[in-house]
């Protein structure tokens, strides 16, 4: 008996969601340059809670009670995805250029398949490690901005800090992945999520503390509330709901391969909207990478 084919919307929706994602780097960079990094991450989430709430008790009607070990699961997963990551996030995003960093996501499926065969012995085959190196090789163009060899004799001018707390950001996205699939069993994707982000916004809260009398609140234009309604709104609630849609009509590996558009769009935005330059080097190594998590993804 044949599957059903999935309704073309959701393939629509995966596409939006991609768009969102890299839109995210437009919209944490104008933030980034306005609000200090823990204040910045504690209003998107306090956006994305707020909705992530209200998406809980419309289409489950409301949050599960969690065991003890649930609880501490979900306040891993919001030191790890929300918080940890955040930091990194906007931290990044205030030192480099926003379509630079988008490529860097690239590399999350790269790391987390890397962690899980270093952490739980998870076996890698031959084409898997052949993925890797590819996305490692493209992501070492990219980084060097096409000058590898030059880059070994000076590597300060290739890797600054923007470029390390990208790589932060990834390994905490790694970290949150692989607690969320081994200790939530039980939990829907949505509960789950919703958890952890109150958790992260309980953490961002107590760090951003210290810097709220500092902003000058009056002074924030537009473009910055609008940017973290975005982030809190499209860049968290919506794409993660539509995400998992896909999850659910197409599978996981089929709705990963998407996460291949969001550098581009990434990219694409960060020239349209904030007039940021495409290098060769890129476009190829953006390539490369995507080349190589899609062989690791088979």
């Amino acid at each position: 008996m044949k599957t059903p084919a999935a309704p073309p919307l959701v393939y629509v929706k995966l596409v939006f969601v991609t768009l969102f994602w890299g839109g995210t780097f437009i919209a944490g960079r104008i933030v980034a340059h306005a609000l200090p990094v823990m204040t910045a991450a504690a209003l998107r989430f306090a956006v994305a809670c707020g909705l992530l709430l209200l998406v809980a008790w419309q289409r489950e009607g409301g949050l599960p009670r969690l065991s003890r070990q649930q609880v501490l699961a979900t306040a891993v997963l919001g030191l790890t995805g929300i918080f940890l990551y955040n930091l990194c996030f906007f931290g990044a995003l205030g030192r480099m250029p926003a379509g630079r960093a988008a490529l860097f996501i690239a590399l999350n499926p790269i790391v987390t398949a890397l962690a899980a065969a270093l952490l739980l012995r998870e076996r890698l085959t031959a084409v898997k490690w052949a993925g890797i190196a590819l996305a490692f090789c493209g992501a070492a163009v990219v980084i060097t901005r096409g000058d590898p060899v030059g880059a070994l004799r000076d590597i300060g001018q290739s890797v600054g800090l923007g470029e390390l707390l990208m790589v932060c950001a990834i390994s905490s996205w790694a970290a949150y992945t692989l607690v969320g699939r081994s200790a939530l069993k039980g939990m829907s994707p949505i509960a789950a999520t919703t958890y952890a982000s109150l958790w992260g916004l309980l953490f961002l809260a107590i760090g951003a503390a210290r810097d709220i009398g500092t902003v000058d609140w009056p002074g924030i234009g537009w473009q910055v509330w609008a940017g973290l309604c975005y982030l809190g709104a499209f860049g968290t609630v919506l794409g993660f709901v539509w995400y998992y849609e896909g999850v659910k009509a197409i599978g996981a590996s089929r709705t990963a391969v998407f996460n291949n558009l969001v550098p581009v769009f990434g990219i694409g935005l960060a020239a349209l909207l904030l007039g940021e330059q495409v290098l060769a080097s890129m476009v190829a190594g953006g390539v490369l990478v995507a080349a190589g998590v899609t062989l690791t993804n088979r």
